[in-house]
């Protein structure tokens, strides 16, 4: 059994998603943010290190702000994504401002993380047993990977559309992702509204909670240092956690477990998504979910 397992949370957008860290605004009474509740469910189920992903730009604000409160619950490390962090031989382009994607960002842990972990977005809000199946499938396993995803349904907001990642299962393991990025209502369009294709409330899809072996480092190097050399000058171009993921399913070199979690899934997508959030997280604090946070 693996008795140590670490959550990375990557929280390098954090700063250009919401204008400033300051402006996060509280979901709890006390003020906690999303990130707060993640930690708070990921350490009870067993996970015993925080890596957070940020920005040198962000650190002194993001430690401020979130990293003070995390480090009282568990132990907690940062780790840095810069547009200059890559493989030996590389350089970046002076023009590059956008960050190189998801999977870049788990790579920066490279040098922290030696055992099995978890990798969520720093601003979604997953739920208790997502991180308890997470956390087991973790601790008793030592060669495969893990998607938790939700139901579609559980997913969804009434003040937009959406983007999720639709997962094709079989035999409990995940085949490939595909992403909808125009979602109302258990519908995706891909004409812009023109016509509109239906998906079944209870599709199974990815909000990019994954576990992984540490195994996933090198995989992904060798990937990125590829990717590099066709994509360097690009810059729009990110190296995404999900393309490495699909590359080694379909190379045979890995199965993914997928779990899946029935609880609702939680982000403020709109402005006005922050209202129904609040209300809902408070609701679960009210019944005793979050009474030592």
């Amino acid at each position: 059994m693996n008795n140590n397992i670490t959550l990375v949370v990557m929280a390098a957008g954090m700063g250009s998603r919401f204008g400033g860290l300051k402006q996060i605004e509280p979901i709890g009474k006390s003020g906690e943010i999303l990130l707060d509740y993640s930690v708070y469910d990921a350490v009870q189920a067993g996970f015993n290190k925080v890596v957070f992903v940020i920005k040198h730009a962000i650190e002194g604000e993001f430690k401020a702000v979130v990293g003070k409160r995390i480090e009282k619950m568990v132990k907690t490390e940062y780790v840095f994504q810069e547009t200059d962090a890559l493989p030996e031989g590389f350089v970046c382009p002076p023009d590059r401002v956008k960050p190189w994607g998801t999977a870049h960002a788990v790579l920066c842990c490279r040098g922290v993380v030696k055992e099995p972990f978890a990798v969520i977005n720093a601003d979604d809000y997953y739920g208790k047993s997502a991180f308890k199946q997470t956390a087991e499938f973790l601790k008793n396993n030592k060669k495969d990977y893990c998607m938790t995803g939700f139901r579609l349904v559980n997913t969804l907001t009434e003040n937009g559309y959406v983007s999720r990642g639709v997962c094709d299962i079989e035999n409990g393991e995940l085949r490939s992702v595909t992403e909808r990025t125009k979602i109302i209502d258990c519908k995706y369009t891909e004409d812009d509204g023109a016509t509109w294709t239906a998906l079944p409330p209870d599709t199974v899809v990815s909000m990019n909670l994954w576990g992984f072996m540490p195994d996933l480092f090198d995989y992904a190097l060798n990937g990125f240092s590829e990717f590099l050399k066709e994509n360097i000058n690009n810059p729009k171009a990110e190296y995404y956690l999900p393309s490495v993921v699909s590359g080694l399913i379909g190379s045979g070199k890995k199965r993914v477990k997928v779990l899946i979690a029935e609880d609702k899934w939680y982000g403020v997508t709109y402005k006005e998504d922050k209202q129904m959030v609040s209300d809902a997280i408070n609701k679960m604090s009210e019944n005793g979910l979050y009474e030592n946070l």
